[in-house]
């Protein structure tokens, strides 16, 4: 099954080293030219017994890609996520090398995706050809409701997923109902002809594979849950509705409204037992309201900067309407407070919605920072939120056991043969020695390029699982 939608996939620009074995990187033409599936029956195929897909399942069959060249497997944050889950499970760190070399030479054909089982076939170097299939657990009916209220309540989340993207607040939101969209350590098990009882080359070649089309369509991975993405829209459509018509019936006109006399609160308690129930909650707030103009007229007072009280009036319009969306959502009870932001991240914050000069050189200074500090700062909450900042401004030392094993990963970061960067490090800073680039390993366990810029350390790029394929993103924008 491949159409035209899928085929977009197979345009992807090549990703990786390019030291994969040259013999394998055409070796796939005949097999998938024009985007056809591969017959995983055809001879010379191993194909383990018991793995043929559930009729009436929805599947989507993605051309084989071609070999991949220059930079990391995953560019977006969830496609990363992907691969730590593989990269965490797996136990033979020598099969997730050989993995990554036959993804990158284009040893993979082409990729079929159903609910909980993703295939393919995988060649190795002496031309055999084994069937392996990666399974992750499907979401269940009830976790597929809860999941499609919730981003039925979130326009924002709607908005995003038709434009082939998941920010991490979906996730999140996902998960405080208690969702997991995103596979963790040991959820992706590995079934293959070859017979292994692990994650072997082929599988891992398939994981690698998949990451470049979850950077493209993060559908993919709704329907690797269990929901292919028409029968997602048509519901999630049939909800909304639900709930416009529903908001329609239940609003008071302006006669009912006044009809109704209030209560004061410990009253309310007191007669909870012989009070009719509480009316319907007020319908969302769709967008904040408009600030009011205060320049003009009225002289304002000694020492009121008009245009900053102005910016102040709206961005707290914005985040009333926020709070509203967020206490009448249904997983509200549930799902607890974000920390509160301090003052120092709280400037930072108001200067990325970019005010203008005159209220950012007020807010540098009432959060003690210069005019280049606070742009830095807000080029790092742009990157990573609180976490991108606090990766600027924080010089830490590891644990020694966290020390370890970010030593370890970087040094296996590269392949076998391949010019690795010398680096110093320090603390959590390792600095490519003689050159301007420059990896902090994050108290998230991740890593966040960093460039030297007139002297300062700048970010770079957002946070990423893979701190060779980081270097390789700055090296490539030099």
């Amino acid at each position: 099954m491949n159409t035209s939608e899928d085929n977009r996939e197979s345009n992807l620009d090549g990703n990786g080293d390019g030291n994969g074995d040259s013999n394998l990187e055409t070796r796939w033409e005949d097999d998938t030219a024009g985007g056809d599936t591969v017959d995983e029956n055809a001879s010379g195929v191993h194909t383990p017994a018991g793995s043929a897909p559930r009729e009436n399942t929805p599947e989507r069959t993605f051309a084989a890609l071609p070999a991949a060249r220059g930079g990391a497997f995953a560019r977006s944050w969830w496609g990363q996520a992907w691969l730590k889950a593989l990269e965490d499970t797996a136990l033979d760190g020598e099969q997730l090398k050989l993995g990554r070399r036959h993804a990158r030479a284009g040893a993979v054909g082409a990729v079929s995706v159903r609910p909980g089982r993703i295939t393919a076939v995988v060649e190795d170097r002496d031309h055999t050809r084994h069937r392996s299939d990666v399974l992750l657990q499907q979401l269940s009916a009830a976790d597929w409701d809860r999941f499609l209220d919730m981003v039925a309540d979130r326009a924002g989340h709607i908005a995003a997923l038709l434009d082939r993207d998941m920010p991490p607040v979906l996730v999140e939101d996902a998960s405080a109902a208690g969702i997991e969209l995103l596979p963790g350590i040991g959820d992706l098990e590995s079934e293959c002809s070859c017979e292994a009882w692990d994650h072997c080359a082929h599988s891992t070649a398939l994981c690698y594979q998949l990451a470049r089309l979850l950077d493209q369509d993060p559908f993919v991975l709704l329907l690797l849950r269990g929901l292919g993405e028409r029968e997602l829209l048509d519901e999630l459509q049939a909800r909304s509705a639900s709930r416009a018509e529903s908001s329609a019936s239940s609003a008071l006109t302006d006669e009912d409204s006044a009809a109704r006399a209030g209560v004061p609160a410990d009253e309310a308690y007191a007669a909870r037992d012989i009070l009719p129930p509480l009316p319907a909650p007020p319908p969302p707030v769709e967008t904040p309201g408009e600030a009011p103009v205060l320049s003009g007229g009225t002289p304002p007072a000694p020492g009121v900067d008009v245009a900053a009280l102005e910016f102040l009036i709206s961005d707290a319009a914005a985040r009333a309407q926020r709070l509203l969306a967020d206490a009448l959502s249904t997983w509200h009870p549930d799902n607890p407070p974000p920390p509160a932001l301090t003052t120092s991240q709280d400037a930072v914050r108001l200067a990325a919605a970019a005010p203008g000069a005159a209220i950012s050189q007020r807010l540098a200074a009432g959060s003690g920072r210069d005019a280049r500090g606070l742009a830095l700062a807000v080029r790092a909450w742009e990157l990573g939120g609180t976490t991108g900042l606090a990766v600027l401004e924080e010089d830490w030392t590891p644990e020694p056991a966290a020390l370890a094993r970010a030593t370890d990963r970087l040094a296996a970061a590269w392949e076998e043969g391949e010019t690795r960067p010398r680096l110093r490090a320090t603390r959590n800073r390792w600095t490519v020695v003689g050159g301007d680039a420059q990896l902090r390993y994050g108290r998230d366990g991740r890593w966040w390029p960093y460039r030297k810029e007139h002297g300062h350390w700048a970010p770079a790029g957002p946070a990423t699982d893979d701190p060779a394929g980081a270097l390789a993103a700055l090296s490539a924008e030099a």
